[in-house]
C-alpha cells in the first residue's frame, strides 16, 4: 500500500471540526426538542380516538416511519422549493429531523400512554383535578419515565442522521469534513478524526442520559 498519512492538515483545521460537531449537536437537540413536543401530541391524538383528526396523527407517523429519511430531507430541501418556499440548510435539516423524530418518538408516547393504568386518570378526576392537570402532572412524568430510554436512542439517532445534511449544504460535521477533505485531499485522515468526534459525542449523550437517568428516577 503506497499511501504516505499526513495528519498536520487535520489538526491544525481540528478546531473547525470541533465547532462544526457543536453545530451538529445543536441541530439534533433542537430536532429532538420539537420532536418530543409534536411526539406528546401525535400520540395524543392517535389516542383520542376522533377520526376527524387522527388520519392526521396516523399519516404523520406512517409517512415518518416508512419512508427513507434521506427522502424526507430532500422534501423539505428541494419539494418546498417548488412551491417557492426557500428554506436555508440549517432549517430544512432541523424540520426534516424534527418530522422523523416526532414520527418515531409519537409510538413510543402512544405504548407509555397505553401502560399508564386508566384508574389513576380515574382517581385524580374524582380528587377535582382537570384533564390538563391530570395529564402533565400524573400521566405525562409516567410516560417520559417509560419511554426515557427509547429517547436516548432517538437522540443518537438524530445526531448520527444530521450528517446527511451534507447533501442540502449544511455545514455539520460531516459537512465541513467533506469541504475540508476535498481541498487537502486527506480523506482518510479527515474522516478518521470526524469518526472519533462522532463517537465521542454518541458517548457523551448516552453517559449523560445514564446520569441523568440515575438524578431523575433514583427513587
Amino acid at each position: 500500500m503506497d499511501y504516505t498519512f499526513h495528519w498536520r492538515p487535520v489538526f491544525r483545521k481540528l478546531p473547525d471540526l470541533l465547532e462544526a460537531g457543536l453545530l451538529t449537536l445543536e441541530v439534533a437537540i433542537e430536532a429532538m426538542l420539537i420532536g418530543i413536543l409534536l411526539g406528546l401530541v401525535l400520540a395524543m391524538v392517535r389516542l383520542s380516538g376522533r377520526r376527524s383528526i387522527t388520519w392526521f396523527a396516523v399519516s404523520w407517523v406512517e409517512i415518518a416511519r416508512n419512508t427513507p429519511a434521506l427522502l424526507q430531507l430532500f422534501f423539505f430541501g428541494f419539494g418546498l422549493g417548488a412551491f417557492g418556499i426557500h428554506l436555508s440548510p440549517f432549517w430544512i435539516v432541523l424540520c426534516a429531523l424534527s418530522f422523523n423524530n416526532a414520527g418515531y418518538l409519537a409510538e413510543n408516547f402512544r405504548g407509555g400512554f397505553q401502560a399508564v393504568p386508566d384508574t389513576q386518570i380515574k382517581a385524580a378526576r374524582s380528587l377535582g383535578m382537570t384533564y390538563a392537570q391530570t395529564y402533565l402532572r400524573i400521566v405525562i412524568p409516567q410516560v417520559l419515565r417509560i419511554v426515557y430510554h427509547p429517547m436516548t436512542n432517538q437522540m443518537v439517532w438524530s445526531v448520527l442522521m444530521s450528517s446527511l445534511g451534507m447533501l442540502v449544504g449544511f455545514r455539520e460535521l460531516t459537512g465541513e469534513t467533506q469541504f475540508l477533505a476535498s481541498k487537502t485531499f486527506r480523506i482518510f485522515e479527515y474522516f478518521l478524526v470526524t469518526a472519533i468526534i462522532y463517537y465521542v459525542i454518541v458517548k457523551v449523550i448516552l453517559g449523560g442520559s445514564r446520569i441523568l437517568s440515575w438524578r431523575l428516577f433514583r427513587y
